[in-house]
């Protein structure tokens, strides 16, 4: 499992409540969340993100509320992968739990700059910059991780899992 696209690149503190702004939480459409991801910080990201493509972030990437429909909207607009230099604890497993990948990673959050091609191998954790031919070494993902982000998240995952019994 790699990622591979171009990056939009955010600050430090991005909150769930820009993520995904409060008033669009009365929709549990996938495609209408995405539709207004990140929209009060960047107005042109829904239109210029494409299938594939990562964020890449600061510190404490998804912090405020502990809502899903900040990782849904991101991971529903086409980012295939989130590298910040942290993240807020309950955004971190809330994009686990619904298969989005995301990678710890400061100095790759520091140095990938907005608009370059990135590229991610998920069974090493090393991140290209395919633009400046720079590498940055995250920690991988533990196999059940993977294998969950893989599925499709924590209860697709389940799912599989009890079908195969």
């Amino acid at each position: 499992m790699n990622a591979h696209g171009i990056v939009h690149k955010y600050g430090d503190h991005v909150d769930t409540d820009v993520i995904i702004p409060a008033r669009y939480l009365n929709t549990q459409s996938h495609k209408e969340l995405a539709s207004h991801c990140m929209e009060d910080i960047d107005k042109d990201f829904i239109h210029r993100v494409k299938d594939g493509d990562i964020m890449v972030a600061g510190v404490n990437f998804g912090c405020g509320s502990s809502r899903e429909h900040a990782p849904v909207a991101i991971k529903a607009s086409g980012i295939s992968c989130v590298i910040a230099a942290n993240f807020a604890r309950i955004f971190y497993r809330n994009a686990i739990n619904i298969g989005l990948a995301i990678l710890e990673c400061p100095a790759a959050s520091a140095e990938i700059e907005n608009g370059d091609e990135v590229t991610v191998d998920f069974d090493t954790g090393v991140i290209t910059d395919v633009t400046k031919g720079t590498t940055y070494q995250a920690e991988p993902f533990p196999p059940f991780i993977k294998d969950m982000i893989a599925r499709g998240g924590l209860m697709a995952s389940l799912k599989a899992k009890e079908a195969a019994k």
